[in-house]
């Protein structure tokens, strides 16, 4: 069985839905809460890595030390083309280290489901191919990705945040939304200048549509992920 990495950032910022489809498709998974000092592994020697939210910028170091390891390992999985994904400020911390820019308080802030257009681009990749040209998608962040790294596919975008998916290399993916989010948990967050309510029942009335459609991107990354778990045992058992 695969493992996969999980990096938690905040103390409700679980890995919720996407990693229950995760293990449905037969994957296990190591959370590591570091944002309770759990420490993180020296090597990346998982079938996956994913980095999850929070409140903080990806090199916010003096709030929260971890991140420079957080960082390190994500240098690893693109230089290993190990399968990555990035959530919210997962997804902004595999800009920054494949060499885009991030951007504190940047643009309008986006609370509760928003449509998010799926750009021509995603048509080749292997995650969003197929994809509704529109899908609600749950957005929570007032920092953004303000310049994509070099050589990277812009896969998805809102008006108020142009960079909402994009793909680095062929196994690394940030998002700046939240396909791991249930409404209820959107009652959790505190937004200035939105209707909590409002939010809410948008949220609630977006779920039947978005739900499948997310879980159709977590399956294709746990695929890769089981993909890259057999390789890696391949190439053990060679070395052996």
């Amino acid at each position: 069985m695969g493992e996969v990495l999980i990096v938690q950032n905040s103390r409700s910022g679980g890995p919720s839905r996407f990693g229950g489809w995760l293990e449905d498709a037969g994957l296990a998974l190591d959370v590591v809460l570091a944002h309770e000092g759990a420490p993180l592994p020296r090597r990346l020697d998982h079938a996956a890595l994913i980095v999850l939210g929070g409140g903080y910028l990806p090199g916010d170091d003096e709030r929260a030390p971890w991140l420079a390891d957080a960082r390190r390992l994500v240098g690893q999985a693109l230089e290993e083309e190990v399968p990555m994904f990035g959530i919210c400020l997962g997804g902004q911390m595999l800009a920054q280290v494949a060499g885009g820019e991030v951007s504190g308080d940047t643009g309008a802030p986006e609370n509760g489901s928003l449509p998010v257009t799926i750009r021509p681009e995603a048509a080749a990749d292997p995650l969003f191919h197929g994809l509704p040209e529109a899908v609600p998608a749950v957005e929570h962040h007032k920092d953004a990705v303000t310049r994509l790294p070099g050589g990277a596919v812009w896969l998805a975008e809102t008006a108020a945040c142009p960079y909402q998916a994009f793909r680095v290399g062929e196994r690394a993916w940030g998002v700046q939304f939240h396909p791991e989010v249930l409404p209820a948990r959107i009652r959790e967050w505190r937004a200035d200048g939105f209707d909590p309510d409002e939010v809410y029942a948008r949220a609630v009335a977006d779920e039947p549509v978005s739900t499948p459609i997310w879980h159709r991107v977590a399956t294709r990354f746990a695929a890769l992920a089981t993909e890259s778990s057999g390789a890696a045992r391949e190439v053990g058992a060679r070395q052996a």
